[in-house]
């Protein structure tokens, strides 16, 4: 059994259906790229996925469990290894950037609040490890966050914000990360770093499933591709079977 196993999705807003009928399997360690036109339904698939909109029919299956994830709350889907970041950067502005990535990694915590209201060594024991932790995972982006690790998040430039979004999706140490249009705003050596760094992530044992518009970072990272338009997936293949499709090319430039 795949580690994702997405059938027959369906969303509806009133009058618009955003999936119709979408089929995905992800595998273990895979790098799958999710391309299409604005409206497409790229975005609505993740919301629906980590729980952020409820779905009007299918199943979704992760991790072998037989259970249909799509019963699951966004919180529950947190816990169980599917971690997202955002199209619209959302930090915590008025919290540094290690305080941010801690809160990432609340859902693998014990403390209760009372612990750790009185610091208690057992809640003390379990943040300093989770600073740990929090300071690996900024090392993925060499000392561009560890440098700023006490600085507010909304003193940070547009890319280092980007990465802590990364980097706080990583910290619920999930099995599958959804990243939706990472490069947006950045230049092409950032994106060529980040490139870099998603590729160090999936070497670590996390697979990613990436939105992006950019194609030459799709074609860099993701060995599969998946093209929607209009809620449906319309072909899916390699990075050159997908982006000299008939329908892709149609989809994106018309039919003339």
């Amino acid at each position: 059994m795949p580690m994702l196993s997405v059938l027959g999705l369906v969303k509806r807003f009133e009058g618009l259906t955003a999936l119709n009928r979408f089929d995905l399997d992800v595998e273990e360690g895979e790098i799958v790229g999710i391309i299409g036109p604005n409206g497409s339904g790229k975005t609505t698939f993740f919301n629906v996925l980590s729980g952020m909109h409820p779905a009007d029919a299918g199943e979704v299956y992760f991790d072998g469990r037989p259970e249909n994830l799509l019963n699951r709350k966004a919180h529950q889907i947190i816990g169980l290894g599917i971690s997202r970041t955002f199209q619209n950067q959302r930090p915590f502005n008025n919290l540094s950037v290690l305080e941010n990535l801690l809160v990432g990694g609340h859902c693998r915590t014990r403390a209760g609040l009372f612990s750790a209201l009185l610091r208690l060594p057992g809640a003390r024991r379990e943040r300093e490890r989770l600073k740990e932790r929090a300071r690996d995972v900024m090392s993925l982006f060499g000392n561009r966050l560890r440098s700023v690790e006490t600085n507010p998040a909304w003193t940070l430039s547009y890319a280092n914000r980007r990465r802590l979004e990364i980097a706080r999706a990583l910290m619920s140490d999930g099995k599958l990360l959804l990243i939706d249009e990472p490069t947006a705003g950045m230049n092409p050596t950032e994106s060529l770093q980040l490139a870099e760094t998603i590729r160090t992530i999936n070497r670590r044992g996390t697979a990613v499933l990436v939105i992006e518009h950019d194609m030459n970072f799709i074609r860099r990272i993701c060995p599969r591709v998946v093209a929607l338009d209009y809620g449906e997936k319309i072909v899916e293949g390699t990075y050159s079977e997908v982006r000299n499709h008939p329908k892709v090319v149609e989809a994106y430039l018309g039919r003339d």
